[in-house]
């Protein structure tokens, strides 16, 4: 299994990404949510030119954020950078959609927007429907190699529910989730499959991805410590910040632990409660996957990071992410906290070591 990790865009990770180069991680994913990080196309082409063997992959692209023509000419120019690594994780929008108050696109949508997208890449003339009308679109001065159209770009779907996996299967990318327990990455992991092999596929040649959070524990540190709360915490609060725009903009389709309904119950008080009234997602938004908002704090607690997150002690985590490696994941991506980059890198790569 590989091992990757998932930053919350900034221009200076390269920084973070050529330590992690270093330290034999092979993938680097960057969000691609404009509102909440810097340009996720500025910070791979800074790691690009700082580093020589990563993979360098959007985690994960928005379409409708990008017009398929400037999204295909980005990656060609990052693929001029670092030849062969740059990859293309795309999805229907969660944190990037929300942030502008926006449900997730359609998987049609999303299956257009792709096709367009690689047809580019692959030196084709092809149709694009853009305000009301089709045209004819291709890069017009590949000759003169401002760009790199020879070398592969990979592509994988973030897919959560039956349609995604569906379609996944059918262009045969690679498969992105983001889960951090075992058995749900296993239950993940067997519904994958069978939509792949549904369409004819063999699953040794399915390329699965499953993103992690969680804080590796000092010997005798608490769970719900200040520290595991800032590098676990943001991954457990992304349950609340679904759970209470379920009505208005969709859900993520993970199940909430009902055991934490008190929890949930208090943050959409809290929710119901942020300013403006018309616009709470502004709020609801804030910090996602970065940080834990001081009104969340107190809903953050050792249960719910036991439950939802991967905090624990390096036996506990290694023996989890061993579990996930025998589910058939092909990949382990690790969730790097806004500060915290550099420590939680030293301390994952000595469970890496392990598994």
């Amino acid at each position: 299994m590989e091992f990757g990790i998932q930053l919350a865009t900034s221009a200076h990770h390269w920084k973070v990404v050529k330590k992690a180069e270093e330290m034999g991680f092979t993938h680097a994913w960057f969000y691609d949510t404009g509102l909440l990080n810097a340009d996720v196309f500025v910070a791979m082409a800074a790691a690009a030119m700082h580093t020589s063997k990563i993979k360098l992959c959007t985690g994960v692209l928005i379409p409708s954020n990008r017009i398929a023509p400037v999204a295909a000419s980005a990656l060609a120019s990052l693929n001029a950078l670092a030849p062969g690594r740059i990859q293309c994780g795309v999805s229907t929008g969660f944190t990037a959609r929300r942030t502008l108050g926006l449900p997730a696109i359609t998987m049609k949508r999303m299956e257009e927007y792709i096709r367009v997208v690689r047809a580019l890449l692959n030196k084709e003339t092809t149709d694009w429907s853009e305000e009301g009308g089709t045209h004819k679109i291709r890069f017009l001065n590949p000759e003169l190699n401002l760009i790199n159209l020879d070398d592969a770009i990979k592509f994988h779907l973030s897919a959560f529910g039956p349609k995604g996996r569906a379609l996944t299967a059918k262009l045969g990318f690679g498969w992105v989730i983001g889960t951090s327990k075992p058995q749900a990455a296993t239950f993940a992991m067997n519904a994958m499959r069978k939509s792949w092999t549904e369409t004819g596929r063999d699953t040794k040649d399915l390329y699965a991805t499953t993103f992690g959070a969680g804080c590796v524990l000092a010997e005798g540190e608490a769970t719900d410590s200040k520290r595991a709360i800032a590098q676990a915490g943001p991954g457990a609060t992304i349950l609340f910040h679904d759970m209470v725009e379920h009505e208005t903009l969709g859900s993520l389709g993970i199940p909430a632990p009902p055991q934490f309904q008190a929890q949930y119950d208090a943050y959409r008080e809290i929710y119901n409660n942020y300013e403006p009234a018309d616009a709470r997602y502004l709020m609801n938004h804030r910090g996602h996957l970065m940080f834990v908002k001081p009104e969340e704090e107190k809903l953050v607690t050792a249960e719910l990071l036991k439950a939802v997150t991967l905090t624990g002690t390096a036996p506990e985590i290694i023996e989890n992410v061993r579990a996930i490696k025998a589910a058939g994941y092909s990949q382990f991506g690790i969730n790097l906290r806004n500060g915290h980059e550099m420590s939680m890198l030293d301390d994952w790569a000595k469970i890496v070591e392990k598994v």
